[in-house]
């Protein structure tokens, strides 16, 4: 009975340590070993700075209009009687061809009517002119001779005297004359010619039409030179000259015209902060309306790079590779366009990455790969 006492508490003690040791041998086997951190070195492609001489190009959009252009507009009131050619549009007419011919028939027979007035006014004053004035009476005379009421009255001969001029003006042949003179001016608008040599582009009435003042006519222009308008930042104001050369292509960029910086415009928009530019075009193959994209030389930009727009890390940092490593250098961008920036402060011969990559990051380890 003694020794069961004593075998009992023994194998309870054996028993505790056993499951101690298996416990601890059950925990350790569960623990993972953490395996060595290894370094992912990427590949990436870089170009060698070179700088040099990087030309500014503007670039601008906007329609062609015609420089001379010509809209023409009725001063008088009258039927459309006639034209030297069919006043349809796309009709060329040349310099001092009759564009429309409006009826002035009683308007002409008013003027007429005017100037067999100022003719009776004068021979009334002769027989005192001959006693009064005889030293005038000559040349009075010899204007009577040459007045004819179907022709544009002559100028009236020169008031030598006081005299003379008090008496020609309170008979009131001064005031008549100048009557008749606007009156002849306002018959010339009956008769609309061409200012230069041009085309029709628009024509809003036709023969028989009854037109009326202030109506407009149609437009007619020049189609040998034409301007565009383009509108550019304020910031290019002062390296804009006229007499640039400037490339035009249309939108289909199938067709290329040259053309010349005529005026800038010195006011600046204060909606957009942008200056007109004006390009004189002169080509057969430009026409009226037509849509231009314009390529402006603005300025060249010593001791600088041209790079991609994705190249650029918070619009003033470049990437650049030295020993393998990754390192973000500043840099002083000068001009951007849509797809790539023009920038300053790198050095020639300095390595730099010529294609972004993911994740980059100043120290990251990398190895250069030859595109």
């Amino acid at each position: 009975m003694d020794k069961r006492k004593i075998i009992l508490p023994v194998l309870g003690l054996v028993l505790v340590v056993l499951a101690f040791f298996g416990a601890k041998a059950i925990i350790a086997s569960n623990v993972e070993e953490t395996p060595p951190v290894s370094k992912v070195v990427k590949s990436v492609f870089v170009d060698t700075v070179q700088n040099r001489t990087v030309p500014i190009i503007v670039p601008a959009n906007g329609s062609v209009t015609a420089l001379q252009r010509f809209e023409l507009y009725s001063e008088v009131q009258g039927i459309f009687l006639s034209s030297s050619k069919e006043f349809r549009p796309g009709q060329k007419y040349n310099k001092g061809q009759i564009l429309l011919n409006i009826d002035s028939d009683e308007f002409r027979a008013s003027v007429q009517s005017a100037k067999s007035d100022l003719y009776n006014s004068i021979t009334a004053i002769m027989p005192d002119l001959r006693m009064d004035y005889p030293e005038v009476f000559e040349k009075w005379q010899s204007y009577l001779n040459n007045f004819d009421i179907r022709e544009p009255v002559p100028s009236l001969p020169e008031l030598d005297s006081d005299k003379e001029k008090y008496f020609i003006t309170g008979r009131g042949i001064i005031s008549s004359y100048y009557t008749i003179k606007n009156l002849e001016e306002r018959l010339r608008k009956y008769t609309i010619v061409a200012p230069f040599s041009g085309v029709l582009t628009e024509a809003v009435v036709n023969r028989g039409t009854l037109i009326r003042q202030g109506q407009k006519l149609g437009e007619f222009i020049d189609p040998t030179v034409y301007e565009l308008e383009v509108a550019i930042a304020k910031k290019f104001s002062d390296l804009l000259k006229p007499g640039a050369k400037v490339e035009l292509r249309n939108l289909d960029r199938t067709q290329t015209f040259e053309g010349t910086v005529s005026r800038i415009n010195s006011r600046i928009n204060q909606e957009t902060q942008t200056i007109q530019v004006f390009i004189r075009i002169e080509d057969q193959d430009v026409s009226e309306g037509m849509y231009l994209e314009a390529k402006l030389d603005a300025n060249a930009e010593e001791n600088a790079i041209e790079i991609p727009r994705e190249l650029l890390v918070d619009r003033s940092k470049v990437f650049v590779v030295k020993d393998s490593v990754l390192e973000l250098v500043e840099v002083n961008p000068v001009y951007f366009t849509d797809n790539s920036v023009v920038i300053r402060g790198l050095e020639d011969g300095a390595t730099m990455l010529s294609a972004s990559v993911p994740g980059a990051y100043s120290g990251m380890l990398v190895t250069v790969e030859e595109e």
